[in-house]
């Protein structure tokens, strides 16, 4: 039986407008007077098409440590196109009481062929684990497992792949060329050199049958000529992955670049438009781009960007400007050194809150 008066009377319907303000759209909280009335609404609405989309609705988890756990949270992948949010609820509800049931969609709504079903306690989920996986649901195997963050995902593939990406191929080398080249280092289960229309595209992989053969192969082949070319070697990586990789080294690229001549500036009333910010700033150095940032019906949003040339140019209109407040304004502006959203997230994650004297209670603000 459910433990209802633990969570409360209220659930979650991502379909609808959110009450609140958020920036995750599509959701929204409803409160009940009673438990019999969210556990009725829940029972007769969940997977509810409403404007062509399927409205998942589950009961309200204020305690994030229970998703952020991965207790009783199971992966299904593999998933026939006809199996949606129903169906898969309809399956895996009978091994005990699902808090979450979801599949992955794209944008057209269409099924990426996996989902998430979070039960309320890991037997549950180690059960369905054990009579579902590798069953037939209708007409496709599928594989059901636990739950795994990408990151602890991520730290296992670091310790465990065997494919390696090696590209500056040279054209004249064939996959025999490749393998004979690659074989020193292990046992080479494949060596493949892409090709188009019976021409090298100049990349390959050679995976091999251990983890410790492939990073030997690396270590040696990595900057070393074979043919006319000398070859990058490195861990073969999802295209997600390098994406990420690469957008993780360009915001690098932009801290060092604008560190400490940045500056970030708020209380902008809607009469300054860019050209007077930048003239109010001009006087305490070059000015090598001035921003202020609007929203989509290109409105300002009240705070914008001036970069300067050298440090102590920002350092000294920062002293000056800041606390100021322009003519024919009314808020004193707000001028401080530009931080990464890393850094900030940093400073706030380290700040220790705590609740005013007087005030007790879990609604006490912070």
């Amino acid at each position: 039986m459910r433990n209802l008066q633990q969570r409360g009377p209220s659930v979650v319907d991502p379909c609808l407008p959110r009450l609140s303000h958020s920036k995750i759209s599509g959701l929204c909280v409803r409160q009940f007077h009673s438990v019999v009335d969210a556990e009725r609404a829940l029972d007769t609405l969940n997977n509810l098409v409403i404007m062509n989309k399927p409205c998942r609705i589950m009961w309200s988890q204020r305690d994030p440590s229970i998703r952020k756990t991965g207790v009783g949270n199971i992966f299904i992948k593999n998933l026939s196109p006809k199996i949606g949010h129903k169906e898969l609820y309809d399956t895996f509800s009978a091994f005990g009481n699902i808090l979450s049931c979801k599949v992955a969609l794209d944008e057209h709504g269409n099924s990426k062929g996996y989902g998430f079903v979070h039960f309320e306690n890991q037997q549950c989920a180690d059960q369905a684990v054990q009579m579902v996986n590798n069953n037939i649901l209708l007409d496709k195997k599928v594989y059901v497992g636990p739950f795994i963050p990408r990151r602890v995902r991520v730290q296992q593939l670091e310790k465990s792949w065997t494919n390696v990406f090696i590209k500056d191929i040279d054209p004249a080398i064939t996959d025999a060329d490749l393998l004979q080249a690659f074989s020193p280092f292990g046992n080479v289960t494949s060596a493949v050199v892409m090709k188009k229309e019976d021409s090298s595209l100049g990349f390959g992989f050679v995976n091999y049958s251990d983890h410790e053969s492939a990073v030997n192969a690396v270590n040696h082949m990595h900057q070393t000529k074979l043919g006319g070319k000398v070859l990058y070697c490195c861990r073969a990586q999802k295209k997600s992955e390098r994406e990420a990789k690469l957008r993780k080294e360009w915001e690098q690229l932009k801290i060092s670049k604008y560190q400490g001549i940045n500056l970030y500036i708020k209380n902008i009333e809607d009469e300054i438009d860019e050209e007077r910010l930048r003239k109010e700033f001009s006087a305490y150095g070059t000015i090598k781009s001035c921003k202020i940032m609007l929203d989509e019906k290109g409105n300002s949003k009240g705070f914008g960007f001036v970069c300067f040339n050298t440090q102590e140019e920002s350092n000294r209109a920062m002293q000056e400007m800041n606390g100021r407040t322009l003519p024919g304004c009314s808020k004193p502006l707000y001028v401080a050194m530009h931080e990464p959203k890393e850094v900030r997230r940093q400073k706030l994650t380290m700040t220790t809150f705590k609740v005013r004297p007087g005030i007790q209670g879990p609604g006490a603000p912070m």
